[in-house]
């Protein structure tokens, strides 16, 4: 009898675990939604209100405000990287690759939400640049290795050089149409293409 009480408890843990990890998600992209509308000054009861949950559960798991903004980037950056493996296991390398590019900029699009924060000079944001560059840097450069091996694209493309391109593509621009950024990418994409395989 002990021992099927115990397994009851043990079954129960990994799902509370997993209800308590889909219930964070749900705040952090409700923050994030909600700092893309209405900047991160916006209320906590905004964000409580979209993720269906108390103010004061925000407020358990992100005392200080930083706190929430530096979660919401660190996920969002999480999500961008761990995108490349996903891409990788089911795309060719240069298609892989150019849907991952599309995919960043859809990250740098999310963060200009943050961007006031983050500039603010505030320590509470200082390791979010190493962050970011541990995280996205690695990514873009396995699938840039994979694309240079298949003959796709060209070698010594940096990684990083790359990641600084695509940030430009996503500066606001007048008068552009929406699909803008995704063909600047797509041209990016067809420049890499240039003397790949030592061919011109």
């Amino acid at each position: 009898m002990k021992r099927t009480k115990q397994s009851a408890k043990e079954g129960a843990e990994p799902a509370r675990r997993a209800d308590a990890q889909r219930n964070m998600e749900t705040l952090l992209k409700a923050a994030l939604a909600v700092f893309g509308k209405s900047g991160v000054d916006a209320p906590v009861r905004d964000i409580a209100e979209k993720a269906g949950v108390g103010v004061g559960t925000v407020y358990r798991h992100f005392p200080q405000r930083s706190d929430l903004i530096v979660a919401v980037f660190r996920q969002e950056v999480d999500a961008c990287a761990d995108a490349a493996a996903e891409l990788a296991a089911k795309y060719p390398p240069v298609e892989a690759l150019s849907r991952w590019m599309q995919r960043f900029a859809e990250f740098v699009a999310t963060k200009r939400g943050l961007a006031t924060a983050l500039h603010s000079g505030d320590p509470a944001y200082e390791p979010l640049p190493a962050y970011y560059d541990s995280k996205l840097r690695p990514a873009l450069d396995s699938l840039l290795k994979k694309a240079v091996a298949a003959g796709d694209i060209r070698t010594g493309v940096a990684p990083g050089d790359l990641l600084s391109a695509v940030v430009s593509l996503c500066r606001p621009a007048h008068d552009v149409a929406s699909d803008h950024t995704a063909r600047m990418i797509a041209l990016l994409i067809d420049g890499l293409r240039f003397g790949a395989g030592g061919k011109r």
